[in-house]
């Protein structure tokens, strides 16, 4: 059984961006209530954390987005774009959702914990240096390699973004760098509009940034594919020192905001597939960030399954976990022929040995 941080705190539930929003408290209430079972209570280590100075929220954002952001804390209710909305502790729950990541890259590097998972609101990939946006305040998952990179010395770090939105956010702030290979699955063309296939990066990031944009009505075989044949290659060819995982959840096959149709047991699947990768490249050091999904039943049934793959152990929890041998066997031998697939891998080809 492998020591899994979980990073949770109450703060989360009062970020509210207002009555009918789709990412609201419940997200995370549905989670927290498996999680408070009592057969549950010892499977995981709960660190303690605290918020990210705005020093270190700078790594990756600029002063005046810092500062506006700031402005939010006590106000009943304000607007940072027409999507993004805020209320009095929205800037402290974001500033301590920044902390739970850097504690935990931390704690990995320490070998404290063998990997983690970041239960935080808001969510973060589609922050980008100067704007907040997409329901977004500060990109947590950037910041966390920014700061894994310049405060902890590692050379490189790859994230692995399977959100059903494009982390437009994330992508942006290392397009020109070989220190971050940034590869994300997403439906597309949806928000923000980003994640072609061809954008590749630039400079000293050329090819470190793969995008797999799909069409939709993608399931569990097609991700399987995905993560077998691009993905998992791509991390044993790059040795991250670090993997980090933006999770959104709104891949789920009854998302309201998307249009995906992985389930419980596809989650199980692609985290199982990066536990192993991590594994092999970087001594297990994963870290697993929340982002979209707004689903309950498959905010519940994929962080379980999540949690499930990360600890390494069938979580009793009377809902769907972690996968069965058939199941993964399946997958594992899983090919889509699906022509989004093959040409996000052929554009991958042009930087990688795939």
């Amino acid at each position: 059984m492998r020591k899994t941080a979980i990073f949770r705190d109450p703060l989360f539930l009062d970020h509210d961006p207002g009555f009918d929003h789709p990412e609201s408290p419940q997200r995370l209430k549905v989670i927290n209530k498996v999680l408070d079972k009592e057969e549950l209570k010892s499977c995981f280590i709960y660190p303690e954390f605290s918020p990210a100075s705005h020093k270190i929220i700078g790594l990756n954002h600029d002063t005046a987005l810092i500062n506006r952001v700031a402005e939010t804390a006590g106000k009943i209710f304000d607007a940072l774009d027409p999507d993004t909305k805020t209320s009095p502790d929205s800037y402290a729950a974001a500033i301590l959702a920044v902390g739970a990541l850097t504690t935990g890259v931390d704690l990995l590097l320490d070998g404290e914990i063998d990997n983690g998972f970041a239960l935080v609101r808001p969510p973060g990939h589609h922050a980008e240096k100067n704007r907040s946006m997409g329901f977004c305040l500060f990109n947590n998952v950037a910041v966390a390699a920014h700061y894994a990179i310049s405060d902890c010395g590692l050379k490189r770090v790859m994230i692995v973004d399977w959100d059903l939105h494009h982390g437009n956010g994330t992508q942006n702030s290392f397009y020109d760098t070989d220190k971050v290979l940034y590869v994300s699955t997403h439906q597309y063309p949806y928000y923000p509009g980003t994640g072609d296939v061809n954008e590749t990066g630039k400079g000293l990031g050329e090819g470190y940034t793969v995008n797999i944009p799909l069409p939709g009505y993608q399931g569990d075989v097609d991700y399987a594919t995905i993560f077998n044949d691009i993905i998992v290659p791509l991390g044993k060819e790059y040795q991250p020192e670090l993997i980090l995982i933006s999770c959104g959840f709104d891949i789920y096959k009854d998302d309201p905001l998307g249009a995906m149709e992985v389930t419980a047991d596809g989650f199980s699947y692609l985290t199982r597939s990066l536990v192993h990768l991590a594994e092999e490249v970087c001594g297990g050091k994963l870290l697993v960030t929340l982002e979209g999904g707004y689903d309950l039943n498959g905010q519940r049934d994929g962080a379980m399954a999540v949690l499930s793959e990360l600890v390494g152990q069938k979580l009793e929890t009377g809902f769907a976990t972690n996968l069965n041998k058939s199941q993964a066997k399946m997958l594992r031998a899983a090919q889509s022929v699906h022509p989004a697939i093959d040409k996000a891998r052929e554009v991958a080809k042009r930087s990688w040995k795939l």
